[in-house]
């Protein structure tokens, strides 16, 4: 069963950067499509990022041109970057996976807060 770890998170004011990480406990970016989904409070989840295998990335319109999502194969690793966050980024990110299966990670909390 592939696991799938989310880091990064934390608390930062409007303008400010974060970069999340994913790291799957086994190879599965390379074939895998994966993403990075948000929650936040009283509302649905929602779609952030997604990159194919073959390395086809969309993102949500909310996020396009301060959001970069890129992986890094050789660790197994998913990365969000974050740039200019405004507090409607504010939810917790979750990564997520798709083959055959479906695999989330458990979530990592971004606040964005003056």
């Amino acid at each position: 069963q592939v696991q799938l770890v989310e880091s990064g998170g934390g608390t930062v004011q409007p303008g400010e950067s974060l970069r999340l990480s994913c790291e799957a406990s086994k190879h599965i970016f390379s074939t895998y499509t994966t993403a990075w989904y948000r929650q936040a409070p009283g509302k649905q989840r929602e779609l952030v990022a997604v990159i194919t295998p073959t390395s086809h990335t969309t993102y949500a319109d909310s996020v396009r041109g301060r959001f970069s999502l890129f992986r890094d194969d050789a660790k197994n690793t998913l990365v969000l970057q974050m740039n200019n966050l405004n507090p409607d980024d504010t939810a917790v990110y979750y990564c997520y996976a798709r083959s055959i299966v479906e695999i989330w990670g458990q979530g990592t909390q971004v606040t964005v807060s003056s």
